[in-house]
């Protein structure tokens, strides 16, 4: 009996026991279905709950409001309501009994909670997880990472710690989605040797990882971005992963990409294609302001006019719902399209007016640059942003910020800046780089023109200005130890100031540093020379080298760019055909893979030099690569489509002059029709000049015409012919001088759309080219690319062909009219021809 009652009381014992082991309290959170409930729970039991139910209680919060679409989110309540504040006191009390990844988590998730980052419970966390992080694991220690940057600590001592760790552990970390948000929480503080070893292993993990995670590849050319290196290899990888993911993308992660890709100034036209299909599904659910703004911002530049038109009419409706982040991206779109919508532009004038005290320094002066490209004609709001341009300049200490304030106040209309602004400027001009020191030299440009007190004080401040400007510049350019870092400051410059007082220094501080010229850099230095039209024999020759010694180490899609100079230039260097061939040999492999524009510009780039891969040629002059090129130009800005389609055009002539073995057909005469008419036809008064002393030289002004149209459209300065004694044929149509309203000059000779008359036995059919500066090398009288082409077409259809260069006929030799006559004489009738 005492056995049986024993075996009862221990049954009970057992029963109870197994009861009180469920956790009651994490029973009815797991229940929970919204935030009310789980604040009921975590108020009937705020003695019971341990460091694990504050974890799950707060992460539960997270959870619902992350389902949510942002508009309808409710974290400001959340955040505000009593439970959680005691949930706040409770995990602060309760930090030291959380394992590690719940304390990273519980970090992550008050910070996605929006709560601020100097709250006492943030602040433990931090704290905590630094006294635990050599024992983090790696999916926590990123985590942790990201709460870093999210407070905005990426320079600071314990984000140095973590990137050492990362250095030392990274061969460990074997999942994209570890290393991804990694790479962009260190990004700040990564050595070259960690930054390329980031490249290597972020480029073995997207080959593992499943291809519809589309984060990762985003968040390695984030990190690409960040660390202003394009690794082409790299990022063609993340573009074609990010491509295939295209149907799956919202409007947010498109218009993030885009945004990655404008900052980095890459574009691939099948992606742009893809993403313009993609968000021409969205419009219809793309109603409410915050996903509408990223639709016009993302699709507008890409639509077309009826595209365009569309989303103007949507953006007047939702204008007054816009805030103020959201109306300033809006009107930044409108400048890009080239909007001229007036209505539309007054509507968001008055809502930029509306919220123009909620806007910091940097988004004035985007309001400013955008109303003025946009045409705005409403002086109150010009005056209001003039006036809080001024107020943060005399706030400002920071060089690039009173640099971007100043230039923008100088577009805008003034008499004369104020001394304070004088002043601020004075301040700073020491500490700026190149760039701020050119924009300057402009905005003192402009102050001098719109000063009339400057023409009768030649010491004045703007004088003293430019003095300081001058030697600031050189000693930073004497000051400079890597061409990299000289490369970075000028490869955007431009303008009157720094062609003339700093450019030939630059180039001497490139030539000392030549050796340091190297495969990962000669594409920069390619694209300067082309840009500021320096002939410099030394350094393309070391380009040349470098790149023949590596050209297997170069992205094929570089060489396009390391090519430019030489063509453009009319340079050949030492090895010349073999320098051009390891080029073409490089890239025609890869020709299937270039964006089609791309292809034609490297092609016409190629014709320049005087060569026609067969291959490249047959590639662009096909029916399916042509419809393909006209698809991806319809999303391109009008100037850089127009640009292409000239070039398109100048190469089918390059072709059909010279290479008529291709059999491609001449296709552009429409076009060329079209341009023709459009085309102002003045001459210069030099040419005005020439023309006039043809007709003593030759016997009469009707043995010469003035611009005419050869065929494939060139046109030829002055026509003449001689015949076999050297003797003027006059033409037989009259040459009329004409002066149109605006008082520009045109000759007419009839005879532009007619068939050439056949020439008599033995003459010479002559085309006289007057070359302005536009012809050289900026430094030298070296003929560039284009105006050898042209000769060499020109004699193809039968001229011969003279060349009056500007500075033989400026010069002081030929000062006098007989003087200029007798030159003409001795090009006309010298023994050569």
């Amino acid at each position: 009996m005492f056995r049986l009652r024993s075996f009862r009381v221990c049954s009970r014992r057992l029963f109870h026991s197994g009861a009180v082991s469920r956790d009651q309290v994490l029973d009815q959170l797991q229940t929970c279905s919204a935030e009310d409930q789980v604040f009921d729970v975590v108020g009937r039991n705020k003695a019971k709950l341990s460091a694990s139910h504050v974890s799950y209680a707060i992460g539960q919060l997270w959870k619902f409001q992350r389902e949510r679409p942002h508009m309808l989110r409710t974290i400001e309540q959340v955040r505000n309501h009593p439970q959680f504040l005691t949930l706040q006191v409770l995990a602060e009390n309760k930090i030291s009994l959380m394992d590690d990844a719940s304390v990273v988590d519980m970090l992550y998730v008050v910070l996605r909670l929006q709560v601020e980052h100097h709250d006492s419970l943030v602040q433990q966390l931090v704290t905590e997880a630094w006294n635990r992080l050599e024992r983090l694991q790696m999916a926590t220690l990123s985590k942790f990472a990201v709460c870093l940057s999210d407070q905005f600590l990426q320079h600071s001592p314990l984000m140095g710690q973590i990137t050492q760790i990362v250095s030392q552990r990274l061969d460990s970390i074997q999942d994209a989605r570890v290393l991804t948000p990694l790479m962009n929480s260190i990004f700040a503080l990564v050595s070259p040797q960690l930054r390329d070893a980031l490249f290597k292993k972020a480029d073995f993990l997207l080959d593992q990882t499943n291809p519809l995670h589309f984060n990762n590849p985003r968040r390695v050319v984030q990190f690409l971005r960040n660390v202003k290196q394009i690794h082409r290899p790299l990022l063609e990888k993340c573009n074609q992963l990010l491509l295939q993911n295209v149907p799956r993308m919202d409007v947010e992660h498109i218009s993030i990409i885009l945004g990655l890709y404008h900052s980095m100034q890459y574009n691939n036209c099948d992606f742009r294609l893809a993403v313009r299909q993609r968000l021409m599904e969205l419009v219809d659910t793309s109603t409410d302001p915050a996903t509408f703004t990223k639709l016009f911002a993302s699709l507008g530049p890409l639509g077309g006019q009826g595209v365009r038109e569309g989303l103007e009419s949507t953006a007047l409706l939702l204008a007054d719902e816009l805030n103020p982040h959201q109306a300033l991206g809006v009107v930044e779109t409108m400048e890009e399209m080239q909007c001229r919508n007036l209505q539309l532009i007054n509507k968001m004038v008055a809502v930029l007016l509306k919220n123009l005290e909620t806007y910091r320094s940097v988004e004035i002066t985007r309001i400013t640059q955008s109303l003025i490209l946009l045409h705005c004609q409403n002086p109150q709001i010009f005056s209001r942003l003039r006036a809080k341009l001024l107020h943060h300049l005399q706030g400002s200490v920071y060089p690039y910020e009173v640099t971007m304030l100043t230039r923008v106040l100088s577009v805008l209309p003034s008499p004369r800046p104020d001394e304070a602004v004088l002043s601020r400027v004075n301040a700073v001009i020491p500490q700026c780089n190149l760039n701020d020191l050119n924009t300057y030299a402009m905005v003192i440009a402009k102050w001098i023109r719109n000063d009339p007190s400057y023409r009768h004080n030649t010491s004045s401040k703007y004088v003293r200005l430019l003095q300081t400007l001058n030697r600031c510049g050189r000693e930073r350019l004497h000051g400079f130890e890597s061409l990299d870092g000289v490369l970075e400051e000028v490869k955007c410059l431009s303008g009157e100031w720094f062609d003339e007082m700093l450019l030939e220094e630059t180039m001497v501080t490139m030539q000392k540093l030549i050796d340091q010229v190297s495969w990962t850099n000669v594409h920069e230095l390619g694209v300067y020379l082309t840009r500021t039209n320096y002939f410099c024999a030394a350094l393309m020759d070391r380009i040349a080298s470098v790149t023949i010694e590596n050209i297997d180490k170069i992205h094929y899609s570089a060489t396009y760019s390391i090519l430019l100079p030489f063509a453009v230039l009319n340079y050949d260097p030492p090895k010349a055909e073999e320098f051009f061939d390891v080029c073409i040999q490089h890239f025609t492999p890869y020709i299937s893979s270039l964006d089609p524009h791309l292809l034609v510009l490297f092609a016409y780039a190629l014709a320049l030099a005087d060569y026609f891969p067969e291959e490249v040629v047959r590639e662009i002059f096909n029916v399916d690569f042509l419809a393909k090129l006209d698809a991806h130009l319809e999303t391109f800005p009008d100037a850089l489509n127009m640009r292409i389609r000239l070039r398109l055009m100048e190469l089918n002539r390059a072709v059909c002059l010279e290479c008529p073995e291709f059999q491609v057909p001449w296709f552009h005469e429409r076009y060329c029709k079209r341009l023709q008419k459009r085309a102002n036809s003045s001459i210069s008064p030099a040419q005005q000049q020439i023309h006039k002393m043809l007709g003593d030289v030759l016997g009469g002004m009707n043995c010469a015409k003035v611009g005419v149209l050869t065929p494939y459209f060139y046109t030829v300065d002055f026509e003449l012919v001689l015949d076999r004694h050297l003797h003027p044929v006059p033409y037989s149509e009259p040459i009329q001088l004409q002066i149109s309203e605006s008082g520009n000059v045109h000759w007419q000779s009839g005879s532009a759309d007619r068939e050439r008359t056949e020439l008599p036995s033995g003459a010479r059919r002559i085309a006289l080219e007057f070359l302005d500066s536009k012809s050289f090398c900026k430094n030298s009288w070296h003929m560039k690319g284009e105006a050898m082409m042209k000769k060499r077409h020109l004699e193809i259809l039968g001229y011969h062909v003279l060349q009056i260069p500007h500075f033989e006929w400026n010069s002081m030799e030929l000062s006098t009219e007989d003087a200029w006559k007798e030159y003409l004489r001795k090009k006309i009738f010298s023994d050569d021809l």
